[in-house]
Parts: structure tokens; sequence; C-alpha cells
């Protein structure tokens, strides 16, 4: 597997994008396309059916050399020995919890990555010791209706202050993506993008011809 600081196409297994494909196969399709992280985000559904899910796609990760991340179940993610989990300001901070070290447990467990939506949610985000952050929505995005997006400005803020490895998310598409690149982001979080393409492992492709 890469190391995380090499990664820079992190694409997505999302249930509110699945249009009756089976997650193990879209993940099938985002590995042959050359995603460098691949999540598995599946809001509302049971931890059982995460569990089933995260069981069905980590084979074809783990035989294509890509990091799975298990978006919110942590539980799962330790369980099944995923690499990575990913957890928002709510499901951290609002719980309660100032360290990763402390949820984790050094050197046991999935490494953890954590969202951020503004420069003062990346600074604490930073001191709790994440493996990466993500830096969004950067755009309006259907993904996350009610949230506002945080634009370019703070893309630009990441790229000169953040050391770590982060990536940029949020209504990036083919259309946008070059400003993203060029406001320094060197990873990108694409999720509609790519699965409702007719292709995905071609539009795959396509993104990773942008971060070339």
């Amino acid at each position: 597997m890469k190391l995380l600081s090499d990664c820079r196409l992190y694409t997505f297994v999302d249930t509110a994008y699945l249009h009756g494909r089976a997650p193990a196969e879209v993940a099938r399709e985002l590995c042959l396309g050359g995603s460098d992280l691949i999540q598995l985000r599946a809001k509302g559904e049971t931890v059982e059916a995460v569990r089933r899910m995260a069981a069905e796609i980590l084979p074809v990760t783990r035989a294509a050399g890509v990091a799975l991340v298990i978006n919110d179940h942590l539980e799962v993610a330790r369980e099944l020995g995923v690499e990575f989990c990913h957890l928002g300001q709510e499901d951290f901070f609002d719980a309660g919890h100032t360290q990763v070290a402390e949820l984790v447990g050094p050197g046991a467990g999935p490494a953890l990555g954590l969202s951020t939506h503004a420069p003062e949610q990346a600074r604490r985000a930073l001191a709790a010791g994440p493996a990466y952050i993500a830096i969004g929505p950067v755009f309006a995005t259907g993904t996350k209706p009610t949230a506002r997006p945080v634009t370019l400005d703070y893309v630009r803020w990441a790229a000169e202050n953040v050391r770590i490895p982060w990536f940029a998310i949020g209504g990036i598409h083919l259309g946008n993506v070059d400003e993203v690149v060029a406001a320094g982001a060197r990873g990108i979080c694409v999720v509609s993008a790519i699965l409702n393409a007719p292709d995905i492992a071609a539009a795959c492709r396509a993104f990773r011809a942008r971060l070339t």
C-alpha cells in the first residue's frame, strides 16, 4: 500500500450513490481506476450492514494494495483490521474526545482521519494527532446539502499551514478540480462525480490525470 503522504485520489463507496450496484463491485472499479484510498460511507445503515459491506470490500482493496477507510464506525474498523477510520467533528470532539491515541490506543486499531471545516477546527484536529484531515466542503455538494462551502480560501490556508496529509473534499468534479489543485491541494476526495459516472474506473483515471 502507498504511504499516506503519497496518496492523491481518495474515493468512496457511498451507499447513497450505489444505484443498485454491489459495494464490492464498486470498490473493484475504484481500484482499477487508480484510487489510493477508498472510504466506505454508509449513513443510516446498521452496524451489522456496515460490517457486512466492509467484510465484502476488504478482500478487494487488499488484493489491489489500496487502503480502506470506514466512516464513523471505529468498532467495525478495529474488528476487521481495516487500515483507517474517519470521524467527523461531532463524532470526535463533540463526543468528548481530545486525543486520537486515547480513543484508538497506541499502536492499536486503525489510524484515524478527522473532518475539518475551518482553520480553527484544523488546528484543534491537528493537536489531537490524526493520521490525516479532510478540508471542506470546498464547494456546495449534494452529499452534504446543508453544509456551507469553505471555498478555495481554506484550501490555500491548508496548503500553507498543514504539515500532515490532508485531502480537499466537497463538490469536486472535473470542471473545478484544476482550481483545487492550483490552490495547493495534493490530495482530493471525490464522491458523486465518480460514483455517478457511467464508467467508474474511467472517471478515476480522468481525475488521476489532473493530479499528476
